[in-house]
């Protein structure tokens, strides 16, 4: 009110900030943020005579962790995981991708031969007990590996950079023995890029 002013609780007096006090055109800022301060604010006028008007809101921080930056950003986003496997068919491919990150990544997969082609799509998003996301995309790789393909996973967190893994299938031999048991991660290399 005109006789008190603004208050703001000891424990916040460093990090908040009024902009506008009026009624009906209140902001505050809150600095330095770090995941500690993500909770749920009110802010409170006292009117006399009508008594107490109480606003409410959540404050939702996310972090980006990237070594090659020392300052805090509000996103957090791992390095995706990318998994190729040949399925039961013979020129179709599994592959997976898995990125974990806050708020819940944007996985997307690519191939470099443009007559192989995704489909059968499916993505799944599980919820960590740390507050982040993994989410994986699976789909079937159709078409025939004549020489040496890569497969791109990228996985996005609203504006933050975007993290990016490539894995390089080489040419599948189809002179393979039926009593051969070499394993078949031979045909795999994998690169990891961080763009």
């Amino acid at each position: 009110n005109k006789y008190f002013g603004q208050r703001v609780n000891d424990g916040f007096k460093d990090k908040v900030e009024f902009v506008y006090t009026g009624l009906q055109d209140c902001s505050i800022v809150i600095r330095n943020v770090t995941e500690q301060d993500e909770r749920c604010y009110r802010c409170l006028f006292n009117t006399y005579p009508e008594g107490a008007f109480i606003g409410r809101t959540c404050l939702q921080v996310y972090v980006f962790v990237d070594p090659s930056q020392s300052c805090l950003q509000v996103y957090e986003l791992h390095e995706p995981v990318v998994d190729v496997r040949e399925s039961n068919s013979t020129e179709e491919w599994v592959v997976s991708c898995s990125a974990t990150g806050r708020p819940a990544p944007t996985v997307t997969l690519s191939v470099s031969q443009q007559d192989l082609n995704f489909s059968q799509y499916n993505t799944v998003s599980v919820s960590n007990t740390n507050a982040t996301f993994t989410v994986t995309t699976t789909a079937v790789l159709s078409g025939s590996c004549k020489h040496s393909t890569q497969v791109g996973c990228a996985a996005r967190v609203l504006s933050a950079p975007h993290r990016e893994v490539m894995v390089t299938i080489r040419e599948v031999q189809q002179t393979h023995d039926d009593d051969d048991d070499d394993d078949d991660d031979d045909d795999l290399f994998h690169t990891f890029t961080d763009w």
